[in-house]
């Protein structure tokens, strides 16, 4: 029979060592909670840095847009152009004849350099140079081609009695509307407008200059519109025939439409304000979400710790 002092010896022991046994579980299950929520904590703090980067990313590639926008470029097909207006500065050479073909098709010539058929509509006029206001400048301005699907084109010859000078050309403006010249009351105002806004060219004489036309339509930022002639231009010599060895000089210019297209070019702006808006709700949303995450990891570390020192203290005081 084992005595009573034996028995509570043993009692004893096994309660201390329980006792010691399950804290130090208790410790290290919520030792591991803790670092967990710590590095949960850290994790969104993180994630909060990114929106915040983000944030400020997108509103710095929206501004930058909006400085630098896009160049855009569309094509309108038409059949029938607007006839253009050319206004041609012959000086001392005069035009002999002036007519409409179709289908790129040009007859032979007939008795060149003898004043011939003029088929056009043409209009004369003086005007004071725009850049001097001192010179004077005679034009001749013809209504061009506007059937680009008949690919109608204007064939204009020049002649030249002599020229003092090495070289010989005849120097020519593209304008868009023929028929805004004819309606305009101040056909000079018009014309010195048209030469400060359009380019000019020149063809030379002993050639004949293919002229092919294309329209380029510009708008601008405060919603006007600009107009511009792009051309491609051949050239080929003119083998005179003449029996006669003649100093004088010969100048043919064909123009036709290039092709049936009017290219149009803008300025886009390819930020969006409401996909920008909705990627900052987006981001600001998670800022407040890991906010309230992270506030609420907060407080269950101080409910865990409270609670590991409230059962510090209950083990404390059953030891005592």
């Amino acid at each position: 029979r084992v005595p009573n002092s034996t028995c509570e010896k043993v009692a004893q022991s096994l309660d201390s060592e329980l006792g010691t046994t399950a804290p130090s579980l208790r410790f290290s299950k919520t030792c591991l909670k803790n670092v967990f929520s710590v590095i949960l904590l850290f994790i969104y703090l993180l994630l909060m840095a990114v929106a915040v980067f983000l944030v400020y990313q997108t509103i710095s590639d929206f501004r930058e847009k909006l400085k630098h926008p896009v160049m855009s470029v569309s094509y309108k097909e038409v059949s029938l152009y607007d006839a253009p207006g050319i206004a041609f500065y012959p000086g001392k050479a005069q035009l002999l004849s002036c007519k409409h073909h179709y289908y790129d098709h040009i007859p032979p010539l007939i008795n060149p350099g003898q004043p011939g058929d003029i088929e056009c509509t043409t209009q004369r006029i003086n005007y004071t140079d725009p850049f001097t206001n001192q010179t004077m400048k005679y034009a001749l301005v013809v209504q061009g081609p506007r059937d680009v699907k008949k690919k109608e084109l204007v064939f204009l010859q020049f002649y030249l009695n002599g020229t003092d000078q090495d070289f010989s050309a005849i120097d020519y403006l593209l304008f868009s509307s023929f028929q805004e010249f004819i309606n305009s009351p101040e056909k000079a105002e018009f014309m010195k407008d048209c030469e400060s806004s359009y380019s000019g060219w020149k063809f030379s004489g002993g050639f004949r200059t293919w002229v092919k036309m294309s329209l380029v339509k510009t708008k601008e930022e405060d919603g006007s519109e600009t107009v511009e002639f792009k051309q491609e231009t051949s050239v080929v010599n003119y083998i005179d025939q003449r029996t006669k060895p003649r100093s004088d000089q010969l100048f043919f210019v064909v123009f036709e439409w290039k092709d049936p297209f009017i290219q149009t070019v803008q300025d886009i702006i390819t930020a969006n304000p409401w996909n920008m808006i909705a990627l900052l709700c987006g981001i600001f949303l998670a800022l407040f979400k890991a906010a309230d995450f992270a506030k609420l990891s907060v407080k269950w570390m101080i409910k865990i710790r409270k609670r590991h020192l409230k059962r510090s203290r209950q083990v404390m005081n059953h030891i005592n």
